[in-house]
């Protein structure tokens, strides 16, 4: 164990070396920083009149940096030109104004219709569901946008009973389960489950809402949002494996039927109507629907026309002497000329003494021009006949035979 003797500091410790600048410090002096990438613009030296002349470009964000920074140096010195660049930005700021920040409510079916676009579906929905599916979708949006006070807004539905308009009180949960019960007339038609636990003696689709509406304990809430969006995805899935061919099962409102195919048309039709009721009620923005899907609504109003006219006639609701006017089935008779503007345009000739007369262009008495949308909010009982701004050409009792069986499709 040999030791040496105690020695100096520096032999116990050892001595800890000087930094140095960098790890690859040479010795050499380190270089100045530098200088900055974009040194700023030196402003070019102008004449006024090149200057008040780059105004408007420097407005619009035109100009070279080095025009920009002239430009801004003389505003600080020149009144004048400063005023000009005042206006003249304004104005530019008018080109572009704000757009609001709200989602377009077909923003949904415009995507999904690129993707199954791109990528249809392993089992297409038929072509006559799409509109109820795009509708309810919609619907759905709104509803989920809106808040628990909301529910709760008053709604008046209205439509036109015989020969004058009528309109009942609810909510915007009262309205949903209106939709509910009605939309349960195709669903029991498919075999589906009933909204209603008894259907009521009168299926109507009056008759099941008062139902619907009177066994509930409480008014209807945001809950009655849930069995509605269950019953349109089963009501959809349920046409889509049944496939095209099930269109033609009949599917009872109580007086009168129709097709599935034009059942799921009046169910999508009426989901657009009672949506922009809600949206009134709750102030959301709410677009028709996409021409295609507004045509074939319309369409299914136009071919509902002649019965229509039948039973007002029956029901003495027609025009005095217009059963002078009645021609055996398979017997042109008199006809009107229906024509809609703008979107899901398009012409119908509507017989007009009996339903199975073929409309003839040869027995033209009456044309009647309409904008797509005023003549579904005439169908909706949301228009009354009187106030329907039509172009009107012809037998004016004609026309008038035709705007009250219009608004007669509505019900409630």
């Amino acid at each position: 164990m040999g030791g040496g003797g105690r020695g100096s500091d520096e032999s116990r410790f050892p001595r800890i070396p000087t930094p140095r600048s960098s790890v690859e410090d040479t010795g050499l002096p380190l270089p100045a920083p530098a200088s900055a990438p974009f040194p700023p613009p030196t402003p070019l030296v102008l004449e006024h009149r090149v200057l008040k002349a780059l105004l408007g470009a420097w407005a619009l964000a035109a100009c070279s940096p080095e025009e920009t920074a002239a430009v801004e140096d003389h505003l600080g010195d020149c009144g004048t030109c400063a005023d000009e660049a005042l206006r003249l930005r304004e104005a530019v700021g008018l080109l572009h104004p704000p757009e609001s920040l709200d989602l377009d409510p077909s923003l949904r079916t415009r995507v999904l219709e690129a993707c199954l676009g791109r990528r249809p579906p392993r089992i297409p929905v038929p072509s006559w569901a799409t509109p109820y599916d795009a509708e309810t979708a919609r619907l759905d949006q709104l509803l989920q946008d809106i808040g628990d006070a909301e529910w709760h807004a008053p709604v008046r539905l209205r439509w036109f009973n015989g020969s004058e308009p009528t309109s009942r009180r609810t909510t915007v949960a009262g309205v949903i389960a209106h939709l509910l019960t009605v939309d349960g007339l195709v669903a029991r038609a498919l075999g589906l489950d009933d909204p209603l636990e008894a259907a009521p003696d009168t299926p109507t689709p009056a008759g099941r809402t008062e139902a619907f509406w009177r066994a509930a304990r409480f008014p209807p809430t945001r809950s009655v949002r849930g069995p509605w969006r269950e019953q349109t995805h089963n009501l959809v899935r349920t046409v889509a494996f049944a496939g095209g061919g099930s269109g033609r099962l009949p599917v009872p409102y109580g007086d009168f039927e129709l097709p599935l195919r034009d059942s799921m048309l009046d169910r999508a039709f009426e989901t657009w109507v009672h949506a922009g009721d809600i949206a009134d009620a709750v102030d959301y923005p709410y677009q028709p629907p996409s021409p295609r899907h507004l045509h074939a609504m319309i369409d299914l109003g136009a071919r509902m026309l002649p019965s229509a006219l039948a039973a007002r006639r029956q029901a003495g609701l027609s025009a005095p002497g217009r059963t002078r006017h009645l021609k055996a089935a398979d017997t042109p008779g008199r006809s009107l000329r229906l024509e809609i503007e703008g979107l899901g345009g398009g012409e119908w000739l509507i017989p007009l003494d009996s339903p199975a007369a073929p409309a003839s262009p040869e027995h033209e008495v009456a044309h009647v021009a309409l904008d797509g949308v005023e003549f579904c909010q005439l169908a909706a009982g949301h228009v009354s006949p009187e106030e329907a701004a039509a172009g009107q050409v012809g037998d004016r009792e004609a026309i008038s035979d035709v705007l009250f069986a219009a608004a007669s499709l509505s019900r409630m």
